[in-house]
């Protein structure tokens, strides 16, 4: 069918978007309660199974169930990826305390815009297109359950999955300007942990040895490898330590948060992080350092590029202008396109105060963000069809990602 068709089938869901919006906000998913995870991920399948469209769930231990849709295509064709993850930040009991609320033209609640405004876009878009036919490849749509932490679980999952893919979009909020995210830093998380030695601080405190006192000088040393110019960020952001005021504290612990540009600085970095942590300024403390999470930058290249292209094309023929931008914060995303994925993010409804209980989405986004989506995919199917037909077609503008080369972008918020 014409491409209009696709269009035309979403322009007509925008009270179904919101109603499935408002019962998945409804819904706590923080990333520790599987119960939750587990609920959304079923609402979702009930979407799918009316559409026609098969799910399977995705088991992984210790993590909640994510979700695997599949939209059958051309087999020749490498399928596209949907990316979105089930899990948000919030503790259990929020969403009772902060209901899903409309107000003027925006939605209120935990969760809202990170990430389940792009759940629902994700699966309104593989309806739309299941519904709508086409000569269209695989469509592959990813769910996972433990983005909010760095993906340790689903990490493995989320590179197998874009390892037989060309194309990943992944429905992150777009940004409140109304841009796409053409650039993500990559990140690492870690816990430092520090052993002392207890003592009476006014009786004896020569006796002691203080973890605290370790752990601050440590802190200064973290703090001072950041290097805003080359995008690197380092941030001791919760530390714990001690027994009580009148103890040499034997024992601290930080929680440290590091953020780069460019894939090869991560290396350098973490040697720089280790030297810190394994070198005592208190004689006799010892120290352990612990990676918990971390995420792959979003280094633009000239598929990633031509893959915007097309989008931003496909939105003004929607009837709205979308630039692309820089963003410090991490995703999914950056998975895929290690694994050499032309990858395009934010591409969810606008929204913003992501991780806040001032977090909303934009509900007049939501329709033409998803038939953008919807476009750029039929766009896309076309391009590669014309390139299969013509396979000398390979000069600039052609989005094959395994045929480019990466080319750095400054950030730019």
């Amino acid at each position: 069918m014409a491409p209009s068709a696709v269009v035309e089938w979403l322009a007509s869901r925008r009270e179904a978007m919101l109603s499935l919006l408002g019962e998945l906000v409804a819904i706590d998913s923080g990333t520790a309660n599987h119960r939750g995870i587990a609920q959304v991920a079923a609402r979702l399948a009930a979407f799918f199974a009316e559409a026609g469209i098969e799910t399977e769930p995705v088991v992984v231990k210790g993590s909640g169930a994510g979700l695997r849709v599949t939209v059958p295509g051309a087999k020749s064709a490498r399928p596209i990826l949907l990316m979105g993850h089930l899990d948000t930040v919030f503790p259990d009991g929020e969403a009772a305390r902060r209901p899903f609320s409309i107000v003027g033209d925006r939605a209120y609640g935990p969760g809202v815009a990170d990430m389940k405004g792009g759940l629902v876009l994700i699966a309104f878009v593989l309806a739309a297109l299941k519904a709508t036919g086409g000569d269209l490849p695989p469509l592959v749509g990813f769910f996972t359950a433990d983005e909010e932490i760095g993906s340790p679980a689903y990490r493995p999952l989320i590179e197998a999955e874009a390892r037989h893919t060309d194309y990943a979009f992944n429905a992150e909020p777009g940004r409140a300007s109304g841009n796409v995210v053409t650039a993500r830093r990559g990140g690492v998380f870690m816990r430092v942990t520090i052993e002392g030695k207890a003592a009476h601080a006014g009786v004896d405190s020569r006796a002691g040895i203080s973890a605290i006192d370790e752990l601050a000088h440590k802190i200064v040393a973290l703090h001072a490898l950041t290097d805003t110019e080359r995008g690197i960020n380092l941030n001791v952001g919760v530390v714990h330590g001690g027994q009580s005021v009148n103890t040499t504290a034997a024992s601290a612990t930080a929680l440290v948060d590091l953020r780069f540009r460019e894939p090869e600085d991560r290396a350098r970095m973490m040697a720089a992080i280790e030297a810190i942590v394994a070198k005592s300024w208190t004689a006799g403390t010892r120290s352990r350092l612990e990676v918990t999470g971390g995420f792959l930058p979003i280094v633009p290249t000239a598929a990633s590029t031509a893959l915007f292209d097309l989008y931003r094309s496909s939105a003004e023929a929607i009837g709205f202008s979308v630039g692309g931008e820089a963003t410090g914060g991490c995703a999914d995303s950056g998975f895929a396109a290690a694994m050499g994925a032309a990858a395009l993010c934010g591409v969810g409804p606008v929204g913003g105060g992501a991780h806040s209980p001032a977090e909303y989405v934009e509900i007049d986004s939501l329709v033409p963000r998803a038939q953008a989506l919807a476009l750029t995919i039929q766009r896309l199917a076309e391009a590669v069809n014309n390139q299969n037909s013509h396979p000398r077609g390979q000069d600039a503008g052609d989005p094959s990602p395994r045929r480019q080369s990466a080319a750095p972008q400054r950030e730019t918020s």
